[in-house]
């Protein structure tokens, strides 16, 4: 008896047609409100809409996120970083508590961040950080709290010279940008988790720091990012795993949608919208033997719901 994972890569090799049955319709995106997974999620969801399936999504903390998926209470979720995430949710994968669509993004990076003009100032490393801890008003930046153990680890373990006289403040994507954007104007100094894709790499000169690899991995961080599953979702719902399995985004897609939600304002759908209508040609590879829920050839029925010729 064939794999789940092996029948579904013998269907995509041979271009199969794969039908999903009626529970499939509705597909749950969990979501951590990352401004790149809320771009991702938006694009899944304009696409899966179009074809006729129902996609929403949910924000959860990370690893809440994991947990649903194991539970079998969310679908899909397009931000498995790795390496970062390998250590902390390695069961996860090793007991099939959830299962690999496939790589949606390479060349990311995932590490601790200072504005160029500190980095030009000396502080090029964690621990160049960790020895001024007065610079710093002993503060590092984070995200919602969930997502930050990686950080939160690196101070309880003292890892590179800081102790537990640092905080790791957690606030939100957006409450973290603020912070950098206050810091920015008056050129004052500030450490903050930074990432690639995010319009931070285009609105602000910012420098990754080093010597960080016992906590984010080698290269500032440098990450593929995964789509995965809760188990059997591919077996029961092949042609929305096709979907998914093909759904993979450039480092521009991302940084310049990710800019119309935070700098433009739009809602992610719209901001989907918009960006796959400057890069259409994404479109093609993504739908490839995708059919609508109904059996139709997928592809040119997103292109006409989202206006495209």
């Amino acid at each position: 008896m064939k794999t789940l994972a092996a029948t579904l890569i013998a269907c995509l090799a041979a271009g199969t047609a794969l039908a999903d049955v009626e529970s499939c319709r509705t597909i749950r995106l969990a979501n951590l409100g990352w401004t790149d997974i809320l771009l991702t999620d938006a694009t899944a969801e304009v696409i899966l809409n179009a074809l006729g399936y129902e996609a929403g999504n949910t924000q959860l903390g990370l690893g809440i996120a994991y947990t649903s998926l194991q539970e079998g209470n969310m679908d899909v979720f397009q931000g498995n970083w790795r390496p970062v995430q390998d250590e902390n949710f390695k069961e996860f994968f090793d007991k099939g508590w959830v299962e690999v669509l496939g790589k949606n993004l390479e060349g990311a990076k995932f590490t601790l961040a200072v504005p160029a003009y500190v980095a030009e100032g000396g502080i090029k490393t964690f621990a160049d950080v960790a020895a001024n801890r007065e610079m710093f008003e002993g503060k590092i930046y984070g995200i919602e709290p969930g997502s930050n153990d990686y950080l939160l680890d690196m101070v309880a373990q003292g890892l590179y010279g800081f102790d537990a006289s640092w905080e790791v403040v957690e606030t939100s994507e957006t409450g973290m940008l603020s912070q950098v954007e206050r810091a920015v104007s008056r050129e004052e100094p500030i450490v903050f988790l930074g990432w690639e894709p995010h319009p931070m790499n285009i609105d602000y000169q910012i420098a990754y720091l080093g010597g960080g690899d016992e906590v984010f991995g080698a290269d500032y961080g440098g990450a593929t990012v995964y789509t995965i599953s809760r188990p059997g979702f591919a077996a029961e719902c092949p042609n929305a795993a096709r979907l998914f399995s093909q759904l993979a985004y450039t480092l521009d897609y991302e940084n310049y949608g990710m800019r119309r939600i935070l700098a433009d304002g739009l809602e992610p759908q719209e901001a989907a919208r918009a960006q796959l209508a400057e890069m259409p040609q994404l479109l093609e590879g993504w739908l490839a033997g995708v059919t609508t829920f109904d059996g139709q050839e997928g592809l040119p029925v997103v292109k006409a719901a989202l206006g495209i010729e």
